[in-house]
């Protein structure tokens, strides 16, 4: 295992083929600030730069996954705090983005809370969420005078219907993780005490995939989010052509036919 980043507000380690992206500040329930959300963004982009890395999941330590934005550390700011607010918006945005024009798939692994923009939009960022049943979801923004941000305001209303996303956003309900799962925000629910061996065979099972077609069906899917079925189709299709050239589809192939495990090496 390698501790990419081992100290600070987010840790990093990765290991085959498995980043583990881990908020740290147990002690604020993981909420953020600016010096936070810099630090995930920096991790975000040393996923992006390690080839090794085929699978990527976001967790957080202690009994909560992210509380949300830090609303003392906000307070404290007094009428200095739009120009704060600009600038951990800012990492906020640039986070959110570099993990999800990520090649690897990211799965969000939730426990306690996850709430705000930092805490239940990093949930709807994510390509799979695998949540423990006790976990609870709230978006919050209203009700602190804000507005919902980490892109929530497109990728909740894509993934539950523009109705139940304004009543989650407007009227603020706390979501059990059944009902998000109902909701369609989780992909599974899974007694708390399974959460992390749950999460871990997800990725190994990722992890020995092709990356090349998972990166590849993962930024189809979401540049397809403003897409019409008709837009999408030529690039699809010549997606697929550019992958059927490559020494991993080959392999695959093979691997299917043999009946055996394939091997995959991205290229």
């Amino acid at each position: 295992m390698t501790a990419v980043v081992s100290d600070g507000p987010v840790l990093l380690d990765i290991a085959e083929g498995i980043a583990r992206i881990r908020l740290n500040r147990p002690e604020a329930s993981n909420a953020v600030d600016a010096d936070l959300l810099r630090v995930l963004h920096e991790v975000a982009l040393c996923c992006h730069a390690d080839p090794t890395v085929r699978v990527v999941v976001l967790s957080g330590e202690g009994r909560n996954f992210c509380a949300g934005g830090d609303v003392k550390t906000f307070a404290s700011k007094g009428e200095d705090l739009p120009d704060y607010l600009r600038e951990a918006t800012a990492w906020l945005q640039l986070a959110t983005a570099a993990l999800i024009q990520l090649k690897a798939p990211v799965i969000a692994q939730v426990q306690g809370f996850a709430a705000g923009g930092a805490g239940f939009g990093l949930v709807c960022a994510a390509d799979l969420v695998v949540a423990g049943e006790s976990a609870r979801f709230f978006s919050g923004a209203v009700r602190v005078g804000m507005a919902p941000d980490a892109g929530t305001t497109v990728t909740l209303s894509r993934i539950v219907g523009l109705r139940r996303a304004m009543d989650i956003l407007l009227t603020n309900p706390t979501l059990t993780a059944q009902q998000a799962y109902d909701l369609g925000i989780l992909t599974r629910v899974v007694p708390d005490a399974d959460l992390a061996a749950e999460v871990d065979a997800l990725a190994a099972d990722l992890a020995a995939q092709p990356p090349l077609g998972l990166a590849a069906t993962k930024r189809l899917v979401w540049d397809g989010l403003g897409s019409t079925v008709a837009a999408r189709l030529p690039e699809e299709a010549r997606v697929v052509s550019e992958l059927s050239g490559t020494a991993d589809s080959r392999e695959a192939l093979a691997a299917v036919i043999e009946r055996r495990p394939g091997r995959f090496e991205g290229r």
